[in-house]
């Protein structure tokens, strides 16, 4: 998404919705475009390091992560660790599991990381959840924060979840349906909406949303 692809996202979910109308009054122009990942490697090791952490906790492990394999995680530097590194660095042994079958698959061409940008959304969604850990919502982060899909709508993430019920004053936290249904007048820049609700949690997600789901 260009600049001006941002500005029409925010004049239409204004229009559309007055309870994001305020949101963006509040936090400003929408910073889901600092937060991408140029990487899809890195996108998907640090969703995986993400997965039940907190925004923070992620961001240091993360960091630890990136030190180890040089800077950047590949492939072939992360075949080259050993797993007591991993964990020495705050990897659980099953996150390190997930990181090992995600390399397997791009190593054996069954997930070709290269073609992704050119499939739907739903298509890259069946793809990278063929990968052990890797599911619906480490997916949908993925569509967000690295290929910049503008109409992903994560019904599975709790932070997405609580805010909609604290911003539209709802006595139970929506089920899937129901947020469905509240975030069809966002179409077709539901993750640009999504971006703020994060925000109005106090979390803006500068490198990664805070993710609240188990995949």
């Amino acid at each position: 998404m260009t600049a001006a692809d941002y500005t029409r996202a925010r004049r239409m979910l204004a229009r559309r919705d007055p309870v994001i109308r305020d949101l963006i009054r509040q936090h400003g122009p929408c910073g889901l475009a600092d937060a991408q990942h140029t990487d899809p490697f890195t996108a998907l090791v640090h969703a995986i390091v993400s997965q039940q952490l907190s925004t923070r906790a992620a961001a240091t492990i993360a960091a630890r992560v990136d030190a180890l394999l040089g800077g950047t995680p590949t492939p072939e530097r992360l075949a080259a660790v050993t797993d007591p590194q991993l964990r020495a660095a705050g990897l659980s042994g099953q996150k390190i599991a997930y990181m090992r079958d995600l390399c397997a698959r791009i190593e054996d061409g069954s997930l070709a990381l290269d073609r992704l940008h050119t499939l739907d959304d739903a298509a890259v969604i069946e793809a990278l959840t063929r990968v052990k850990g890797i599911g619906r919502w480490t997916a949908e982060m993925f569509l967000m924060f690295r290929l910049h899909r503008p109409d992903v709508l994560p019904v599975g993430d709790l932070g997405i979840v609580k805010a909609v019920q604290r911003a539209y004053r709802l006595r139970k936290a929506p089920d899937p349906k129901r947020l469905t249904r509240i975030g069809e007048p966002w179409r077709p820049f539901r993750s640009i909406a999504c971006w703020y609700l994060w925000a109005s949690l106090g979390n803006k997600p500068n490198v990664n949303p805070t993710p609240t789901v188990v995949d």
